[in-house]
């Protein structure tokens, strides 16, 4: 009889089981189109700053680890604390993830 209750319990169990391999197999499958996401977000976040008072020609870099900004306008205190704060609200990494430097002429 112990076998009998424990079939049945399993038999019971069968769905929620699968559902849970199917979540797990989900988590586990690489994303397809990150690069393409980071892609846009480097544009997006580059065409926002750019357009920002004293902050000039720009160039973004976003990784897993942080954010670099290479920008014309960086000497300016106020407005590398300006590009710091809106990079922070835009990517949500602190400012010690990200950092700010001046765009040199060639």
């Amino acid at each position: 009889m112990k076998l009998e209750s424990l079939l049945k319990k399993l038999e019971q169990l069968k769905g929620p089981l699968l559902i849970l391999a199917v979540g797990l197999l989900l988590l586990l499958m690489p994303g397809g189109k990150k690069q393409e996401t980071e892609t846009n977000g480097n544009t997006d976040l580059r065409s926002i700053l750019s357009a920002a008072e004293g902050v000039g020609e720009t160039q973004v870099l976003i990784s897993e680890n942080g954010v670099v900004i290479v920008c014309e306008g960086a000497d300016d205190a106020s407005v590398k604390l300006d590009i710091l704060r809106a990079v922070g609200s835009y990517t949500g990494f602190g400012s010690d993830k990200i950092t700010i430097l001046r765009l040199v002429d060639h």
